[in-house]
């Protein structure tokens, strides 16, 4: 699509040779960072209480706190992830680890609900930012043979952070105010910052566009693999300046057009459903009068599936296949969610089908991330990835909304469940028109 020789020169070096240790150095950091977006993205979740009764509102009104935060991942992640593209990955992951981190601090100053909607979209902005940007790097310096275990290993991230979540708010809930654990949030990403600008390469693909960037490439291709001679992949010449200042038309060129289309349907409903429940399980356990821990305890289940499920992911993708894998996922998403419309909330019945759930809903998510790397060359991969992100956002911004407004409306856990069979037929219909879509005619190799 476009790409340099240099590019698909790099990326032979990185496929013919064993993973060194400066790469399982690159995936470690995006590893960490995946975490504690994670941590944060979640945290509110658990603390919707807590928080309601300290600023004086009711629980039902954080719909527009969720839905702030989700609108400002979407807007991080369709802007800064193309930004990324084109000055550079690390550059823009350090600012969006600054963002979320310092705005996650001020969370914890909060003492008006307007306020609290604001600090949340700017949160939600940094985190945006950050995992197009963790995928794509993740996936350029690990060969093509293990991208996909790379890209869902980092996504086991997110659902780490949201067990280290749930763990912080039982042990620190009971001993100190809810806003230690977003001091706690905040912090941790400002410090881990210094670590990723000393330690994290930039992109080796991106400073490979540039002749003035040849030193810095040298550097990082000689950490990698010091005995290669750099000047063995120096590109010929240099992206074109339209496809430099245009990645995110680049999405729709030389037949992607379908397929990112495509892409963008399963993504939505797939961060809707997983943001759904999230942000609202614990709420609706205690419309049934059960209590906050077990609320806890279900989504701690629920992200534990989702580690597990996000490390299985890439394994079960490389042995049986993408789709097959996505599409079986989504038809036992929608067996398990009629099971829960059909019967009653029951704990020890419930919480094990919050684990099943997270292993499939959140290993689909890595899964769907995967796709996305595989389907954009390396030149807009942060763009293809962020983009589909942010338009997913509007399902993760869209369910929470709904979950408030079904709530507010009396609704049974029954009838919710029941309303989230629509999602889960959408995302299966669009995968199965993108299993049949056309391939893209790219002029040359996207690695």
């Amino acid at each position: 699509m476009h790409d340099t020789p240099a590019v698909s020169t790099l990326a032979s070096v990185i496929d013919n040779r064993e993973i060194g240790a400066r790469q399982y150095e690159v995936l470690g950091l995006c590893l960490l960072v995946a975490v504690l977006d994670g941590f944060d993205t979640q945290l509110m979740g658990f603390l919707v209480k807590p928080m309601a009764d300290s600023l004086a509102v009711p629980p039902s009104s954080f719909g527009p706190v969720f839905a702030a935060a989700l609108f400002g991942l979407m807007v991080g992640a369709m802007a800064l992830a193309p930004l990324a593209d084109l000055i550079g990955r690390k550059r823009v992951l350090v600012l969006s680890v600054v963002t979320f981190g310092a705005f996650a601090l001020l969370t914890a100053f909060v003492e008006r609900y307007d306020d609290l909607v604001r600090v949340r979209f700017m949160t939600g902005l940094g985190l945006g930012g950050a995992i197009p940007n963790l995928v794509a790097l993740a996936a350029e310096y690990m060969p093509r043979r293990s991208a996909r275990t790379a890209v869902t290993l980092v996504f086991c991230g997110m659902p780490l952070g949201a067990v280290a979540a749930g763990l912080a708010t039982q042990w620190l809930l009971g001993y100190w105010s809810w806003q230690v654990l977003f001091l706690v949030g905040g912090l941790l990403p400002l410090l881990t910052v210094v670590l990723i600008a000393v330690r994290l390469p930039e992109s080796i693909e991106f400073l490979s566009r540039s002749p003035r960037r040849r030193p810095e490439r040298d550097r990082v291709l000689g950490g990698l693999f010091p005995a290669v001679d750099p000047a063995g992949t120096e590109p010929s010449d240099t992206l074109p300046a339209l496809q430099r200042r245009m990645p995110v038309g680049r999405l729709f060129q030389q037949g992607l057009w379908r397929r990112t289309l495509l892409l963008w349907l399963p993504y939505a409903m797939n961060l809707l459903i997983l943001y759904s429940i999230m942000s609202w399980i614990p709420t609706v356990l205690a419309t049934v009068a059960a209590p906050l821990s077990a609320g806890v305890l279900a989504i701690i289940l629920f992200s534990l599936g989702g580690v597990l499920g996000s490390v299985l992911q890439g394994h079960a993708m490389n042995r049986y296949g993408a789709y097959p894998v996505l599409l079986g996922e989504f038809a036992s998403y929608l067996v398990l969610v009629l099971l829960l419309s059909l019967l009653p909330v029951e704990l020890d019945r419930f919480l094990p089908l919050m684990f099943a759930l997270g292993v499939i809903v959140q290993g689909a998510q890595a899964g769907l991330n995967a796709v996305a790397v595989e389907i954009y060359p390396p030149a807009i991969r942060s763009t293809g990835v962020g983009w589909a992100l942010g338009i997913g956002r509007i399902g993760s911004i869209l369910g929470p909304l709904a979950g408030g407004l079904m709530l507010s409306h009396g609704w049974s856990p029954q009838q919710i469940f029941s309303a989230a069979l629509v999602p889960g037929t959408l995302a299966l219909s669009a995968l199965l028109a993108l299993l049949r879509a056309p391939p893209a005619t790219p002029s040359n190799p996207a690695r």
